[in-house]
């Protein structure tokens, strides 16, 4: 096991080296532990983790914090030889990507947060996009901490000079509104065809998915009916612009596309409307935001969920202490304060209306509802390093088969997903 026991006034046992270190006869010393905690670059602002250290200390007798902020290049590897490691400056507490959990699940150095998650912490309110990575069968290993998702950031002019007066609610209408927009010039929406995030959740709207477990054992699921008529929607709408059939959203930056030309919509997190403005001042207080529209005007499209977990390690030796700066963060006061500082989505439906007064964080919030998070399964990594699903897209939007590409795209998942390690 590791130690970490700090006493507070440990001079010596001898009345004179007591003496030395300024205590008087009949004090005793007390014992204090120290809970190192790790953080990612940019997830939390120095003033908000100070403000939180000077309170968590005052309210944890007993209980030192000491934060340590890490670089997400690398992390990977890093938390790997940390869930591993017996160092005395190993982390007790971990951020980590929503969907890296599972990765970390699979090597068995996560503690089992189910009992107090199931007690304590509202688990039922938490957004399913952070909470189902963090879970293996009826175990949770990850405790939502924060999200963010993509929405539709809209010029709100543009909107005006073609008469409409509301976003729209449903697919339907927005196939028709963007349809509308691509007039006099401007462009209804700019969507790169290779937006496979984007895609995941008309997939997802449909009942689909991009991979299943059955019995153990994972499958590309591309060519199911549901995800098919999930394609079908993103080719529909793609075409109402003039995306690249060929290339993502960051190729090139779809912020510059939107800064410089006539484009009445995106579809991305509500923060790269900065980047915009940066480049377009004349833009600044034109900018709207809304969920991406879902089936039905009561309920918000699915959309991919990107964030962070809070793990603890199984080898920590202060684990009462991880588990209380763990509830502390995840906890409805000192969340909501990081969704405030951040720009964040909370990590529970029921705090959505903390966050109702800002524009795009609001329309983050309600999409997170119904955000998702790639399929959980430690493997996934291998998909993404050379995804099938962003050729499978340009295949389709140029022309080909729907169903053949979507059969070859899904076994080429599952091959990655099945391949053996090594």
């Amino acid at each position: 096991m590791r130690r970490r026991r700090l006493l507070a006034l440990s001079c010596a046992l001898t009345a004179s080296l007591v003496t030395g270190c300024g205590l008087v006869p009949g004090e005793t010393g007390q014992e204090r532990s120290t809970v190192v905690v790790w953080l990612m670059k940019d997830s939390a602002s120095e003033e908000f983790l100070d403000r939180f250290t000077e309170e968590f200390e005052r309210t944890h007798s007993g209980l030192d914090l000491d934060i340590r902020i890490q670089e997400w290049t690398g992390i990977g590897e890093k938390v790997h030889a940390a869930l591993e490691s017996d160092a005395a400056d190993a982390p007790d507490v971990i951020e980590v990507g929503n969907t890296q959990v599972p990765q970390y699940i699979e090597g068995g150095g996560l503690l089992d947060l189910t009992l107090e998650s199931m007690r304590d912490w509202g688990m039922r309110d938490w957004l399913p996009g952070l909470a189902e990575p963090g879970q293996q069968l009826s175990a949770q290993y990850g405790i939502p901490w924060y999200a963010a998702n993509r929405v539709v950031v809209y010029r709100k002019d543009l909107f005006e000079r073609a008469g409409i007066t509301a976003p729209p609610r449903t697919r339907d209408e927005w196939l028709e509104i963007t349809g509308k927009l691509n007039s006099g010039g401007d462009q209804g929406i700019y969507l790169a065809g290779q937006d496979w995030y984007t895609l995941a959740g008309f997939i997802w709207d449909e009942g689909g998915d991009l991979a299943e477990e059955s019995g153990g054992s994972w499958r590309g699921s591309l060519d199911t009916p549901a995800a098919l008529r999930g394609m079908d929607f993103y080719r529909r709408l793609q075409a109402l612009g003039s995306g690249p059939v060929d290339a993502d959203e960051e190729h090139p930056p779809q912020a510059g596309v939107f800064a410089e030309g006539r484009v009445a919509q995106i579809v991305a997190v509500p923060g790269l409307a900065r980047a915009i403005v940066q480049r377009n001042p004349g833009l600044e207080g034109k900018l709207g935001f809304f969920p991406v529209p879902g089936k039905s005007p009561d309920r918000p499209g699915a959309v991919f969920t990107g964030g962070s977990d809070l793990v603890v390690p199984k080898n920590t030796d202060v684990r009462d202490g991880a588990v209380a700066v763990v509830e502390a963060l995840a906890g409805a006061e000192w969340n909501t304060e990081l969704a405030r500082t951040m720009n964040y989505v909370p990590n529970k439906t029921t705090l959505a209306a903390k966050v109702a007064d800002e524009e795009g964080v609001a329309a983050m919030a309600a999409g997170a509802a119904q955000g998702r998070a790639t399929p959980a399964t430690p493997d996934w990594a291998n998909v993404e390093a050379d995804n099938p699903i962003k050729e499978y897209m340009t295949k389709v939007l140029t022309g080909a088969d729907p169903a053949g590409e979507a059969r070859r795209a899904s076994r080429r998942i599952t091959e990655a997903l099945t391949a053996p390690a090594g």
